[in-house]
């Protein structure tokens, strides 16, 4: 350390309290990185690796840097790759210091705490989550820093916490300290992978700290206050986010107003399973929003309203009053096209209200952010205009709760230009008018050479010098010059500052006032400017949480404006949403597959479950034929009633679900160590534990992933444990290539038998997309294999030994015909007593244990001695 300049040594200090951190070190007009910092910054940014010290005897430091006042896309890049960013600031004037400038670090950017649209997507919530365990609870809360949203809930298992922080997508977590454990670490990989991390030691967690924290943002308001008593594990999590908040924000978070909490209850539940199978915010195959759900769905014209939108399909209610209050709201925009076009002109014109919020709060927002919520706010009063005639209870709601902020609007309309610059240092924010200093300053500025001539004047006038003039130099500034001959005619208010050979130099006190204002105009002019912007910035921030009511019912006009777009635009039926055990739909579609681009027109089919005759609906047909999307749209035609929107079909009538599971797909999870099979039967686990008789299940080829004989037992099993067990005896769709389980329909009488229909013709199958009533007699798995390109000769040979199967044939000596093909011979049998066939008989009978034979074993034990006479 002895080596380093004083600089260098100040760096280091500041850099030891921030180790985890790329350190961005002001120096004049640049953020310069050290060491360690430069290196990796250099790789990520892209930008020259230099060094100091090449030329002294000390160890050479590697250095880079960034221009301060376009810091923005270089943080982003390194928030993108994961790294934190401290931003360490000079807190004193340089020309002013003694010794080294002071420094201190003001912010630490991370992950889940940006608020730059640089590093955030628009339609797209950026989570900091906390986890935390405490007596098999886990406790949740998670925020959103650019919009000030924090939420809290609680959760009874780890599944259900994992399924809940995979749904809210955190892009940082923070955990206890103890989760650093390997064995912790395996069972979280599902939601640690690819995310910030941060681990707090044990003592944040304590509750006489939480309680602190949560008084200190929220103004002395206390968990009962706040409307989140009774979740003591919750309030330790969001204690953490709290102290996190303080430690790298160096400061509250003014826009953070409150905490919501929720619960499982009050919302359709969905596990990350069916999430993924649903493909609701993103897809299966590449992980985009265009081909989900809500890709589909998404009307919405404010970045706001499409985050409110994810938030509705993530979250179905469970309350039927409130679903049926969203229904009114899109049925009455529905009927008024033209109202709709206006809403939407209008909305397309508010920006990011909620992140404009947080930025004027944590005193990042510049004056184009006050430009732009001023041009937002402005859009309020036609919004409320339009609105205020309609009938339905939650668009009077809207209408009521939207603040137009009056106050706000004419403030930044009488104090900012229009189009104010970007960096604010340089001046030109502040409107004409508004400060009386201000214009003072700018005039002189301005005019100031229109000054000195008016005054010239002015003082030949008044003295009767017709040589006076006025004159300016470095040294002595402004001054008035007299001829010797004419010094007897000056006033008495001049001042002698300077004697010439020929001339005398004075000043006034006018001269004086106005050399005083105009030397320093300019930069009394920017100093100013920003102090006036701070003020009206501040004033701004003071009601910021009245923006952000504003902001959230903006949000829900524009997610039911969409809504009715999107119902109009795919001609979607009001389902009729009731608390009985009937679904009912009658051509219904799959809302994304419809809206594909396809040669082939999209064929609408009906639904009916209860849970009494028809429980459980086995479907049975080829692949291709479209079980799966007929499953998939009964799903999504359920979840998009109880979130308020119109669904795609003719007529519906849907009950309250409590949750929705879908079994569809192979898949394994390497990371856990889990094979395909072991994914499967865990997911079909997780079903039959949570299951009630207000569920929707979604099954699709069970027990695949194993042997023919073992796969059969366990779908026959199954659904006989979905249906015979009330407590689970969900309304369920069960889709399988097992023919055998279309039996169960003799012997339970909540179990139905459908099939996708199709037709042959020339050894060919034409796919007829409808379902009907029955089991279908084949897969017609050989004639798919041939759509997919399969060699003519693998065809062929398929369909000799699929016949050789379904005939049971078996050759001389006992061996069965599909071993063998058309070339061989079988070898030849030898004599015995009572023949091949009778021995195998009575060894096959010898090895059989009655006492564990289950029915569908002895079903086909049966069939295979029948084969062997």
């Amino acid at each position: 350390m002895s080596e380093l300049t004083p600089m260098m040594r100040q760096y280091l200090e500041i850099k030891a309290d921030y180790p985890d951190t790329i350190l961005f070190f002001r120096m004049g007009d640049f953020y310069e990185m050290f060491l360690d910092d430069a290196v990796k910054a250099s790789r990520i940014l892209g930008i020259t690796l230099t060094c100091r010290n090449k030329s002294s005897d000390g160890p050479e430091i590697p250095l880079c840097g960034v221009p301060f006042h376009s810091c923005a896309p270089y943080i982003a890049k390194l928030i993108e790759a994961g790294e934190k960013v401290a931003i360490c600031e000079q807190t004193e004037d340089p020309k002013l210091a003694k010794g080294i400038v002071k420094r201190e670090v003001v912010k630490v950017v991370t992950p889940g705490l940006v608020v730059e649209d640089a590093s955030l997507s628009p339609k797209e919530n950026n989570y900091l989550l906390a986890l935390f365990e405490e007596e098999k609870r886990f406790g949740l809360a998670y925020l959103d820093l650019s919009t000030g949203e924090f939420r809290i809930t609680e959760l009874a298992d780890q599944a259900a916490a994992l399924a809940e922080v995979t749904c809210i997508g955190p892009r940082e977590l923070i955990l206890p300290a103890s989760y650093r454990d390997p064995a912790q670490t395996k069972a979280l990989v599902s939601i640690t992978a690819g995310r910030a991390l941060t681990y707090f030691e044990e003592w944040v967690y304590d509750s006489d700290y939480c309680k602190r924290l949560i008084a200190n943002q929220f103004k002395g308001a206390t968990p009962a206050t706040l409307g989140c008593d009774g979740l003591p594990v919750a309030l330790l999590a969001a204690g953490a986010v709290l102290h996190y908040l303080v430690d790298t924000q160096k400061g509250s978070a003014p826009h953070v107003t409150s905490i919501s909490s929720y619960f499982e209850s009050e919302h359709l539940l969905l596990d990350e399973s069916t999430r993924r199978n649903l493909e609701l915010t993103a897809t299966i195959s590449e992980g985009k929003r265009k081909g989900s759900l809500l890709g589909l769905m998404d009307r919405t014209v404010t970045a706001m309203g499409g985050r409110k939108l994810k938030q509705w399909i993530n979250y179905p209610l469970m309350d039927l009053k409130k679903i049926v209050e969203r229904q009114d709201a899109v049925e009455e925009l529905l009927g008024q096209p033209g109202l709709r076009g206006e809403l939407r002109d209008l909305l397309s014109g508010v920006y990011d209200l909620e992140r404009l919020n947080g930025r004027i709060s944590l005193a990042s927002a510049s004056a184009k952010d006050l430009a732009a919520l001023k041009g937002s706010l402005s859009r309020i009063p036609g919004l409320k205009e339009r609105i205020a005639g309609l009938n339905a209870k939650l668009l009077r709601e809207l209408n009521a709760g939207t603040d137009p902020l009056d106050d706000i609007c004419s403030l930044i309309e009488r104090a900012i230009v229009e189009n104010p610059p970007f960096v604010l240092r340089e001046g030109g924010i502040i409107a004409d008018g508004y400060h009386e200093e201000l214009d003072e300053l700018r005039a002189i500025s301005r005019e100031g050479k229109g000054f000195i001539a008016r005054l010239e004047a002015k003082e030949k006038s008044r003295t009767g010098i017709s040589s006076l003039k006025i004159r300016y130099n470095k040294v002595f500034g402004y001054y008035i010059e007299v001829t010797k001959a004419n010094v007897s005619a000056i006033p008495e208010d001049y001042i002698r500052r300077q004697t010439l050979a020929n001339a005398e130099r004075y000043i006034t006190p006018e001269l004086k006032e106005y050399e005083e204002k105009v030397l320093g105009a300019e930069d009394r002019i920017r100093d100013l400017e920003f102090a006036l912007f701070q003020e009206v910035r501040e004033a701004t921030a003071a009601q910021g949480e009245r923006i952000a009511r504003s902001a959230d019912r903006l949000a829900t006009l524009d997610v039911l404006v969409s809504l009715a777009e999107l119902a109009h635009d795919r001609g979607y039926c009001r389902p009729e949403i009731h608390e009985g055990s009937e679904l009912s739909i009658t051509e219904g579609r799959h809302p994304v597959i419809e809206e594909m681009h396809s040669t082939e027109r999209f064929v609408p089919n009906d639904t009916f479950l209860d849970n009494s005759e028809n429980q459980l609906i086995i479907i049975t047909g080829p692949n291709m034929a479209g079980k799966s999307t007929f499953m998939r749209q009964v799903a999504l035609i359920t979840l998009m009633a109880q979130m308020g929107s119109f669904v795609p079909a003719e007529k519906s009538r849907i009950p309250l679900v409590d949750r929705i599971f879908t079994r569809v797909g192979a898949s394994d999870n390497i990371a856990r160590g889990h094979s395909t099979f072991m994914v499967e039967m865990m997911e079909s686990a997780a079903i039959l534990r949570g299951a009630t008789a207000k569920s929707l299940v979604i099954l699709d080829e069970i027990g695949r992933g194993t042997s023919t004989f073992d796969g059969v037992s366990i779908a026959w099993a199954v659904a006989e444990y979905l249906h015979d067990n009330k407590l689970h005896a969900a309304k369920t769709l069960f889709a399988t290539h097992y023919h055998e389980l279309t039996e169960l329909a003799v012997t339970r009488p909540g179990i139905k038998n459908f099939n996708i229909a199709v037709r042959e013709w020339n050894e060919r199958i034409i796919f007829l997309r409808k379902i009907v009533p029955g089991g279908a007699s084949h897969s017609y798995g050989i004639q798919v294999a041939r759509l997919a390109g399969l060699p003519q000769s693998v065809i062929e040979r398929a369909k000799e030994i699929l016949l050789n199967l379904e005939k049971g044939e078996y050759v001389e000596g006992g061996l069965p015909r599909l071993a063998r093909g058309k070339q061989k011979s079988a070898p030849s049998p030898q004599l015995s007593l009572f023949g091949a066939a009778d021995d195998q008989l009575r060894e096959r009978l010898r090895n059989v244990e009655v006492t564990t034979l289950t029915p569908l074993e002895a079903l086909n034990l049966v069939d295979e001695l029948k084969r062997l006479l």
